[in-house]
């Protein structure tokens, strides 16, 4: 993990650093085979025996500390090996969050010198991970600071100056994280600023937080946990990680292999630290495709999950390496990146496995090979179930979206969930809408719940009002139309008319409660105003 030089340390510093009584260092010696073995005696010593700081810090590392000795201001999930890294570099741990949001809030404009903030909150990203992850960079950072001026991953401006970055490092030094868990906080931090400094970035970069968390819990709901997963195109590597926090909240194990592809060497970097300041263990991410043809180096039947966003309609990627288009291997050719991407995905799930892929909403009724592929996908028993969402959850677009989410083929067809949460959501900010945890909780809650039914022997029409499983001949008769507000409302599919109107109602009343509290926060605006003038007596 790390060796801090060849520093030396006696039984007495372990127990003051590690936060713990002095013979609780000689019990570890004792009743662990495994605890480091000591060097010769330490010139001058009060005790005969010293141990190299590096060795001990990993062996502390794998100790947990029990709630019930956790000191104020730890998470669970502290090992001793935090408090003894902090010990060993004098700084009062636990202090990571407050000083990166003092130096991406506040002290932003001093701190960025004439980066773009963008290009700073990127800076800030790597610099968190190298604290939690590369002791022997960070080290190196620390001691001469020019170092991390020309480190080529961290990629900066020549103009950024040296003394900026000098006081960013040492001003993040002298507040280390209590845990990894507090660099992980800071990180998504850091990540959620940078989606709203960057608009463009925000939209081609990361998935919704609130849309990568339904996608993640409900595949989590599942089953076992995947023992391996896969995204093909995973940006920044928000869904991967969205998996590892569902799958820990459930208690299981993280999994064995963790694959990603994505084409951008940007967003593949923070999709990198993000996985593993998230518990991924040695993910193996590397560039790949924009669209299937490129032929991503990954066989066929392998994965046990696949969690994917991929490109909508082609868009502006910049490729790392060349493509070369070659036969597809799909089940029509449709010419949309995002059914090449569905079937690629369907292609790529074992036997048992489940997938959930982010489509637009205009996949569930396009006509030509789009419709024949979701006329494969209904009678081989393939797609598991659609949910749509609310539109604005992007933040450049008002593209609404849904979730596809699919099993290996079954040879029949086979009933089907429809999912209708596009009345859900609200505005957090002008032009983007998120869902809460409640709308999340709700989703999630409607999938698991028909599934749980389903593999018990019970029946399980839906939940009124939000999702109803709908047979393959109802759906036959749509002409293989699959759009969850059609199929939602009502044991019979609603005319085309009656679904317009009802759904223009609906936009009409939330359009005219948004329309009130805007006015409210005008007249508001206006009064405040009135009142600053009559204080000038204007």
């Amino acid at each position: 993990m790390t060796d801090f030089g060849e520093r030396l340390v006696s039984r007495s510093d372990i127990a003051r650093m590690a936060g713990v009584k002095r013979p609780a260092v000689t019990n570890w010696e004792r009743r662990h085979t495994d605890f480091p073995t000591p060097v010769a005696p330490e010139s001058g010593g009060p005790e005969p025996e010293a141990f190299r700081a590096g060795d001990v810090l990993t062996w502390l590392s794998g100790r947990t500390i029990p709630a019930n000795a956790l000191q104020p201001g730890e998470p669970a999930g502290t090992t001793y090996g935090d408090r003894f890294r902090a010990g060993l570099r004098g700084n009062r741990s636990g202090s990571l969050l407050s000083a990166v949001e003092q130096l991406a809030g506040r002290d932003a404009a001093r701190f960025a010198g004439r980066l773009r903030m963008p290009d700073y909150l990127n800076l800030l990203l790597s610099l968190v991970f190298f604290q939690s992850h590369e002791d022997k960079r960070w080290a190196r950072y620390v001691e001469d600071p020019a170092v991390a001026l020309v480190d080529p991953d961290l990629d900066l401006p020549v103009e950024y100056d040296r003394l900026s970055l000098a006081d960013v490092i040492r001003f993040l030094d002298r507040n280390p994280p209590a845990s990894r868990d507090e660099s992980r906080q800071a990180f998504d931090r850091l990540l959620s600023l940078l989606r709203d400094a960057d608009a463009r970035a925000a939209d081609e970069f990361f998935t919704p937080p609130s849309v990568s968390r339904v996608m993640a819990r409900s595949l989590a709901a599942q089953g076992p946990p995947a023992r391996r997963l896969y995204d093909p195109f995973c940006r920044s590597g928000e869904l991967l990680c969205a998996y590892l926090d569902a799958i820990a909240e459930r208690g299981g194990d993280a999994p064995e292999e963790i694959t990603g592809r994505e084409p951008r060497k940007a967003a593949l970097r923070l999709a990198r630290m993000n996985v593993l300041l998230h518990g991924g263990r040695r993910p193996r991410l590397a560039p790949g495709p924009v669209r299937p043809e490129g032929d991503p180096p990954d066989p066929p039947g392998m994965f046990d999950a696949v969690l994917t966003n991929p490109p909508f309609g082609g868009g502006n990627v910049i490729v790392v390496g060349e493509e070369k288009p070659r036969e597809p291997w799909h089940y029509a050719r449709t010419h949309s990146p995002q059914f090449d991407w569905l079937q690629y995905v369907l292609s790529r799930l074992a036997p048992g496995g489940r997938a959930a892929v982010l489509m637009p909403s205009g996949a569930s009724f396009q006509g030509g090979a789009e419709r024949h592929v979701r006329a494969y996908l209904l009678e081989n028993g393939a797609l598991d179930c659609v949910m749509a969402l609310p539109s604005q959850l992007f933040e450049r677009t008002r593209i609404q979206t849904q979730i596809w989410f699919l099993r290996p083929p079954r040879g029949r067809a086979e009933q089907v969930l429809f999912v209708d949460g596009a009345g859900l959501g609200h505005m957090a900010s002008r032009y983007r809408r998120s869902l809460s945890d409640d709308d999340v909780d709700r989703l999630v809650r409607a999938y698991a719940s028909w599934h749980e039914a389903r593999d018990s022997g019970r029946d399980h029409a839906g939940i009124p009002g939000l999702s109803r499983a709908v047979r393959p001949e109802e759906i036959v008769a749509l002409d293989y139309r699959m759009d969850p507000p059609l199929l939602v409302h009502g044991d019979a599919p609603m005319e085309a008319a009656d679904r317009d109107a009802t759904t223009a109602r609906d936009r009409l009343a939330r359009l005219s409660k948004e329309l009130g509290r805007l006015s409210a926060r005008a007249r508001a605006a206006d009064s405040a105003v009135e009142e600053r003038l009559r204080r000038y007596g204007l």
